[in-house]
């Protein structure tokens, strides 16, 4: 016979190291939208200063996002902030939680005198 308490115990435990599972596999860079990023991560400073339509990949952190549809967001990282536009690669990024890490990939295009990423597709 087991212990009344023993079954209560058994579930809370099977159900916290399942949440456990599933936070750290949204956490380590699973969820995809749009193609999944590709090639080695440079810097912003060093996307800033690539020629325009050259492909890139950055890595930072998310840090601000269009409120109203999510087609453009801002990643950071120690070099600097870069504007990173997702309307053309037909995603968004609503669900996407400031300050998650993110990984981009696309093209550099023109934003006043600085660059900025016309996105392919992210990974956070």
């Amino acid at each position: 016979m087991s212990h009344p308490g023993y079954h209560s115990f058994a579930a809370l435990s099977l159900a916290g190291a399942c949440f456990s599972l599933l936070a750290g596999c949204r956490g380590s860079g699973q969820n995809v939208l749009g193609a999944a990023p590709e090639g080695k991560p440079v810097t912003v400073a060093a996307a800033q200063a690539a020629v325009v339509k050259e492909p890139v990949t950055v890595r930072g952190k998310l840090v601000e996002k269009c409120p109203v549809a999510g087609c453009w967001f801002m990643v950071k990282d120690a070099t600097g902030v870069m504007k990173v536009d997702t309307k053309a690669a037909g995603f968004v990024v609503l669900d996407v939680p400031l300050g998650v890490d993110i990984t981009v990939s696309g093209k550099t295009a023109p934003n006043g005198s600085e660059r900025m990423v016309e996105a392919t597709g992210v990974r956070y």
